[in-house]
């Protein structure tokens, strides 16, 4: 029977002080294990140095490989495209900041010998502000009531998946990736594991609050049309809001005669209806963008350089495009 091969995912953007310390983590874990292994570095269009160091990292290491981007196409391409380019029977995605402790290696590949598809490694919040903490579990309450899968608070994509798993997510061809989404959309065993949160080490995280907000909005309307149908809704309540107003009117025209026009009211309704208007426009416009990006049919990403494709190693989705 062939010995069990374990892949390694590390999306890395401007993460030049960590490549070498993840990479000495895991191999150290791997030691232990009765197991090959490679470790597939994911370059997302750093400008830091980090190609330099993926490609020390390569001398020391011949367990090492790496595919980069032309430029940066953000952290759900870069999972991809490890994905595409992983040979294991497993695939285990890690941050290259060690925010995601190598230390688990050994209990994400006993849950697999276990048989689950999907080892999740779920971090508590020891160490977020408690602004940050609220706002969280507010935001996956919010989603949960939202979309048709339900995700978890301290879920990441810090987890192992089986092969049967990864060929399962590279099924799934959106543009609009939203991979917390992904994975509970599969289905599969799944077995969670928890650990304590994990300052960064080095570097300043890629994570802005507009970053987060358009990642937040994505996780919301890439699974599911609620939005569509609560506009549905909002225009019912204002047109039956709108026709008792009517109605009442009418009725104190003819007890009472016409009364003075109320410039408040008057405002009021049209700045009410205008807002509903704008907000129904909005959704409706989040869903037609994603439907035209969509019917552009582009690549997820676009491979500048990578070391799979030097050694000849097996051909990718036909979605990647080499330069």
């Amino acid at each position: 029977m062939d010995q069990l091969m374990i892949s390694f995912v590390i999306p890395s953007y401007n993460e030049a002080g960590n490549i070498a310390s993840v990479m000495d983590a895991i191999a150290k874990e791997m030691r232990h294990q009765q197991a090959y292994f490679e470790v597939l570095f994911v370059d997302d269009g750093s400008t830091d140095g980090t190609m330099d160091e993926i490609r020390s990292v390569l001398l020391t290491y011949p367990e090492a490989e790496y595919v980069s981007f032309t430029r940066n196409f953000g952290k759900e391409a870069a999972i991809l495209a490890g994905l595409q380019h992983a040979n294991g029977q497993a695939v285990i995605i890690m941050d290259a900041d060690l925010q995601h402790p190598p230390s688990l290696i050994p209990e994400l590949l006993q849950g697999f010998e276990e048989g689950y598809h999907q080892v999740v490694a779920k971090r508590n919040r020891k160490g977020d502000s408690k602004v940050r903490s609220f706002l969280s579990s507010s935001y996956y309450r919010l989603v949960n009531q939202a979309i048709d899968v339900r995700l978890s608070d301290g879920e990441g994509d810090f987890r192992l998946l089986s092969r049967k798993a990864v060929d399962s997510l590279l099924l799934l061809s959106e543009s609009n990736r939203f991979s917390k989404g992904l994975y509970a959309w599969i289905g599969l065993e799944q077995k969670t594991i928890t650990y304590e949160n994990v300052v960064r080490q080095h570097g300043e995280t890629k994570w802005s609050f507009g970053k987060l907000l358009n990642y937040a909005i994505d996780g919301i309307v890439s699974f599911n049309t609620k939005p569509l149908r609560l506009c549905f809704y909002m225009g019912l309540l204002s047109l039956g809001a709108a026709l008792l107003y009517i109605a009442i009117t009418l009725l104190g025209i003819f007890k009472n005669g016409v009364a003075v026009p109320g410039y408040f009211t008057t405002i009021s309704s049209v700045l009410f209806l205008g807002g509903v208007q704008l907000v129904s426009l909005g959704i409706i416009g989040e869903y037609v963008g994603r439907i035209y990006n969509e019917t552009k049919k582009r690549p997820h990403y676009l491979v500048g350089q990578s070391s799979t494709e030097v050694k000849g190693k097996r051909d990718v989705h036909a979605s990647i495009h080499h330069l």
